[in-house]
């Protein structure tokens, strides 16, 4: 039987720009469950994680912005996404900016060895507090889940790393920062940019993916950050980078991931409707989630 679980994380604590706490709400109104409904035997949509309106704060120490207050909130999604897994069913967070995954990786890495990672994004989000020229947490989920960075993010749950750089592939990439770019030759971490995806096309970068991936991990997480896609398709994003990954290319990513059945986990993150034109970017979510879940046109 399958089964699907929706948890929304509606945080906008890792950055500054307000408005990606509505992300959760605007994929809702722009039909999921009527969407996915005919590709799972049964969807249970579990609302939101509490987050509330909490003040911004500076870690006067790291520097880094609403640090405990991510941490905490983590922590939440982190067991909600473990009890979804232990129940059997299948985990789609709704984001929320991309700090989240630091919570979604923690719930689902206690259930795998070698969890393997998608990192659709314009971003490697590989930044610590030494490296992030903004201090926002959102650029530094891939890193904490590597275990590098502040305690209180990479110790999430009691352990660390959540995930091994060997077993990540990132696609999409296009902004990257120099801390950044040193971290990926150091750690050998596999990064699809879009240089490699204009020469090789989408659907090689996509077989190479899994091929990658299938025979080394015994499940593989998605995290798309809707900011992968070019904005003209998905304007709707806090930090948007011209030249990305078309619609046509993410929804063929999409069918071919739903092909390999390599995917057991996934978040879509960074939808902000207030930056939006008419909830277009949540629709472009919902229309790839489909792809994701195996939706065909003929």
């Amino acid at each position: 039987m399958k089964k699907l679980s929706i948890i929304g994380m509606p945080m906008d604590l890792g950055q500054m720009r307000r408005g990606v706490d509505m992300g959760p709400s605007a994929i809702r109104y722009a039909g999921i469950n009527e969407r996915l409904r005919v590709l799972f035997d049964e969807i249970e949509d579990l609302g939101d994680i509490a987050v509330g309106r909490p003040e911004v704060k500076i870690d006067p120490n790291s520097n880094l912005r609403n640090l405990e207050l991510v941490a905490e909130k983590n922590s939440l999604l982190a067991d909600e996404v473990d009890k979804i897994i232990e129940s059997g069913s299948f985990p789609l967070v709704l984001g929320g900016d991309h700090s989240i995954a630091i919570g979604t990786l923690t719930g689902v890495s206690k259930h795998y060895k070698n969890l393997g990672v998608i990192w659709y994004d314009a971003h490697g989000d590989l930044n610590t507090a030494e490296t992030s020229p903004s201090g926002n947490i959102h650029g530094m989920p891939l890193a904490a889940s590597l275990g590098l960075g502040h305690e209180m993010l990479t110790q999430l749950g009691g352990f660390a790393p959540k995930v091994k750089p060997e077993n990540i592939v990132i696609i999409g990439a296009r902004a990257l920062d120099e801390g950044e770019k040193d971290l990926i030759k150091e750690m050998g971490i596999k990064v699809f940019t879009m240089h490699e995806i204009d020469r090789l096309g989408m659907a090689a970068v996509i077989e190479e993916t899994v091929n990658y991936l299938k025979d080394k991990t015994d499940g593989v997480h998605l995290s798309l950050d809707l900011d992968g896609l070019d904005p003209t398709d998905a304007p709707g994003v806090g930090t948007p980078v011209t030249g990305g990954i078309s619609y046509r290319e993410s929804h063929l990513a999409m069918e071919m991931l739903a092909e390999s059945k390599i995917i057991t986990s996934a978040e879509f993150v960074e939808v902000n409707p207030i930056l939006d034109e008419k909830n277009k970017t949540a629709v472009a979510a919902v229309a790839l989630m489909g792809s994701l879940f195996g939706e065909k046109l003929l």
